[in-house]
């Protein structure tokens, strides 16, 4: 005779869910660096765009 709590696997220990927990913990923190490194080198690539229009604006401006 067999009961649903003899068919269900044992549960890990309580020191395996903590690290389980640290290491989800230290994966999302990476991924939000990431993408806060991706959003910033976006940023930066905007801005030095805009810096190069913005001299060859001022040079056509004053020389042509």
């Amino acid at each position: 005779m067999d009961t649903e709590f003899e068919n269900r696997p044992a549960r890990p220990s309580i020191l395996k869910r903590v690290l389980a927990g640290l290491v989800l913990i230290l994966a999302v923190v990476v991924a939000f660096k990431l993408l806060i490194g991706m959003v910033m080198a976006v940023f930066w690539l905007i801005v030095t765009v805009a810096v190069v229009v913005a001299i060859l604006w001022a040079l056509k401006t004053i020389f042509w």
